[in-house]
């Protein structure tokens, strides 16, 4: 408790000294510029990279600002709007208990992203993701003072809620960082968030008024045409086992250009679904309860589940699918361009979607962006997922394995025919017309953008 409270101690100190002396100066506002801020990874940060498009689609400088540990999107790396800033890798205090690690981190971070911060050029407003909102809010908040710029917060979720995960809902260290994100997050001009119910509990807990901005998919998510498909699928063919042809069909010869999903025909040179092809879901969870259906004399597809993105635990749960022995599953967790993701995900037949939000007041990205693909999804249930996935009409909503299990085995019953119930969820998804990311961002943002301008 005595080392989390130094470190508030120190970023209070420090704010209210840099607060003090930068008052007394004039700064330049920047006209028009805005920086788009993440204490976080850049290439995994979508939404924050949507922002800085439409800021530059609307001829707005931008300063992108965050860690540049995945290449963000090729769209932001060659707009002529937009100039990313990277920060720098820290390397934290590995010795000593984790709460004075987790101290000297913060202090470190502050200096770092405070002085990061100031030696861009000055901008009219300051975008800022939350989370993480320690110490990223009250650094941002002393930059906008020196600049007097507006300090606009994005909020995805609480970085409380997330810290309590690991430590629990009542310790010191959430508490702080409770006490924190509520009081630093009302020094903001100007709010947004991801949710309604987010919303609600930021003007009924935090005395915050925000503007709900969706989550909506960029352009490039979009259903794949065949040629495409096929195109990926050779690609990962060559380095991923499940994407490889597993038998010759009657109409094409060894010599052909084959997957497991598509076959090009010698003659004509068109591209056809390979028959008795498997379905191909993207997720991650365990598929025990579709082989036993399937071993009972279901007629079901074979699968090829495929896992997407990495993280320091990818290399244990690649060991563990190691020692399955699935018969008419195969799992795949192939490494993706940028650009191949949202391919891959138009090309898929159905998406599962495992997260859990710590507040219950988030959504989850991946089933945006599925959406945009027109790509069904079954999710994990949680308080406000009836927001983004209508049960029964873009997807299925269930609560353990064992209703996942069947929800499985009913949407792949009749696969690939147009009377299953996959097919249904996909018409909707097609007809449901949604307002595009642009359209809901210049609806929502650029209002805020222009009142004080």
């Amino acid at each position: 408790m005595a080392a989390g409270g130094a470190a508030l101690a120190a970023l209070v100190a420090l704010v209210a000294v840099t607060a003090a002396l930068w008052r007394r100066r004039r700064a330049v506002r920047g006209a028009g510029r805005v920086c788009v801020a993440v204490l976080g990874d850049l290439g995994r940060s979508p939404r924050m990279q949507y922002h800085a498009l439409s800021l530059a689609r609307h001829g707005r400088g931008v300063s992108l600002l965050g860690y540049f540990q995945t290449k963000p999107h090729r769209d932001v790396l060659s707009s002529g709007e937009i100039r990313v800033v990277p920060l720098s890798e820290l390397q934290c205090l590995r010795v000593g208990p984790k709460l004075l690690q987790y101290v000297v981190k913060v202090i470190a971070q502050t200096v770092q992203l405070l002085h990061t911060m100031l030696r861009m050029d000055p901008p009219s407003y300051v975008l800022l993701q939350n989370p993480p909102g320690l110490p990223s809010i009250a650094v941002a908040w002393v930059a906008c003072l020196f600049w007097r710029s507006k300090l606009i917060i994005d909020w995805h979720n609480y970085g409380y809620t997330i810290m309590s995960l690991n430590h629990g809902k009542n310790h010191p260290l959430v508490l702080i960082a409770k006490w924190y994100e509520k009081l630093f997050g009302r020094l903001s001009d100007y709010n947004l968030c991801v949710t309604d119910a987010m919303k609600e509990d930021l003007q009924v807990n935090c005395n915050i008024k925000a503007v709900t901005l969706y989550d909506r998919p960029a352009s490039y998510f979009k259903e794949t045409p065949l040629e495409l498909q096929h195109q990926l699928y050779m690609k990962l063919a060559k380095d991923y086992e499940p994407f490889k042809p597993q038998h010759v069909t009657e109409s094409v010869s060894w010599n052909a250009e084959r997957s497991a999903f598509t076959e090009r025909d010698e003659k004509s040179g068109d591209v056809m679904k390979s028959r008795g092809r498997p379905a191909l879901l993207i997720s991650s969870t365990s598929w025990t309860g579709y082989e036993q259906y399937i071993n009972e004399g279901v007629k079901l597809p074979a699968l090829v589940c495929v896992i997407t993105g990495k993280g320091p635990l990818k290399e244990y749960y690649n060991g563990l699918i190691k020692k399955l022995h699935f018969k008419h599953i195969r799992i795949c967790t192939p490494w993706l361009e940028a650009e191949d993701y949202p391919v891959l995900l138009g090309s898929a037949d159905l998406g599962v979607c495992l997260h859990k939000s710590s507040s219950g007041l988030d959504l989850p990205m991946k089933v945006v962006d599925m959406f945009g693909c027109c790509l069904p999804v079954c999710a994990i249930y949680f308080e406000c997922l009836h927001e983004l996935v209508k049960h029964n009409e873009n997807g299925l909503i269930f609560r353990d394995s064992d209703e996942l299990a069947e929800q499985l085995k009913m949407l792949f019953l009749e696969f690939p025919t147009v009377e299953s119930k996959l097919h249904e969820f996909r018409k909707n998804l097609r007809a449901s017309k949604q307002l595009s990311w642009d359209e809901s961002w210049d609806q929502t943002v650029l209002p805020l953008l222009s009142q004080t301008e």
